[in-house]
């Protein structure tokens, strides 16, 4: 099953304003695809820059068919309103989980 990894740097001043934007555009990717697990992740940085990292996957229910192109292209779009929190480009990784 294909799952999703997006991480990027949030300037430190915009954090307060990026984490319920992005808790809202994982919760509108929920609804929009039942079974999708989203999760947000952050590390703390040296320069004061974290990072954050969104996850995305699908339980069960959604199993068979892994985060496709669709789904893919459906979290760089609802995205679009986060760079203007961002320090540079969003990362996109795919993974392949052994299920």
């Amino acid at each position: 099953m294909r799952e999703l990894f997006v991480y990027y740097r949030v300037r430190p001043a915009h954090a307060a304003d990026a984490r319920p934007a992005v808790v809202a555009m994982q919760r509108e990717l929920r609804a929009l695809y039942p079974g999708l697990k989203a999760r947000l992740l952050t590390r703390d940085a040296d320069d004061g820059v974290p990072t954050w990292m969104e996850a995305y996957a699908f339980d069960k229910v959604g199993a068979s068919r892994g985060i496709g192109p669709d789904v893919e292209h459906a979290i760089e779009a609802h995205a679009l309103p986060l760079l203007a929190f961002l320090e540079g480009p969003r990362h996109v990784e795919a993974f392949q989980s052994g299920e």
